[in-house]
């Protein structure tokens, strides 16, 4: 196994057995994220909806996917839109807007509209909703850039406000406010038949374990192949 003629193809196999168990570990890791992430939906979803006006926990953070509802007015001045976002097969951006009340404010994804005739925050304008509104949705995190793909937001230098986002990246975004946030955004919940811009849109959310643990049990089963295998082959070449 460790002779000059097998020395090469015996780290080989090696590395392969290595390269495998990682990647059955890296899967089980997976798994129990996945497992936190849906604890995590379920704990909130069977908690009372939070009313913003009356109560605004320090740890509002660790509440995402809980009920939520809050009543103010909307700051148009300060609207921000998200590039990339789709209803159906249609092309378009989803309105966030801060919602002031009670001496702050919290961003409110009011959901989509077109892409065409809506390429200015000029043209968003006709998507106002003036007064006092009450929106009822689910507390979400900001969203900075991907760890893989997507391309990250850059304020400008010029004291400028950005417009149009990448990402939903509320400390981002609240950096260019003159006013306190909060450091989540309210998910607007959608009406049965609501078909008028802005659309609100709710992601499915699918409480599985995935394959992770298939996944895993397949990257071990081949690193004890390579590992247990070899020998075996080696007395057959003698």
């Amino acid at each position: 196994m460790f002779s000059r003629q097998w020395i090469f193809t015996t780290l080989l196999v090696f590395a392969g057995t290595a390269f495998c168990a990682r990647l059955g570990i890296w899967q089980l890791d997976r798994l129990e994220q996945r497992r936190a992430f849906n604890a995590q939906v379920e704990s909130m979803r069977a908690t009372t909806p939070l009313d913003l006006n009356n109560e605004l926990p320090e740890n509002i953070s660790e509440m995402e996917w809980r009920a939520a509802t809050v009543t103010g007015q909307y700051d148009f001045e300060n609207q921000v839109a998200l590039r990339n976002q789709y209803n159906g097969d249609q092309y378009g951006y989803h309105l966030i807007t801060p919602l002031l009340f009670n001496g702050t404010a919290v961003l409110v994804d009011r959901g989509f509209i077109p892409a065409d005739g809506n390429s200015a925050p000029s043209d968003w304008r006709e998507y106002d909703e003036e007064g006092m509104v009450t929106v009822t949705g689910q507390i979400r995190l900001g969203q900075g850039k991907p760890a893989f793909g997507g391309v990250a937001d850059a304020l400008t230098g010029s004291g400028e406000m950005l417009f149009v986002w990448n990402n939903l990246n509320v400390a981002q975004i609240s950096e260019q406010l003159e006013f306190p946030i909060l450091n989540i955004y309210i998910q607007q919940n959608l009406e049965s038949g609501d078909a008028i811009p802005p659309i609100p849109f709710q992601p499915v959310v699918e409480l599985t374990e995935g394959s992770h643990f298939g996944y895993a049990l397949q990257w071990f089963t081949f690193a004890v192949m390579l590992f247990a295998g070899y020998p075996f082959y080696l007395r057959k070449q003698d």
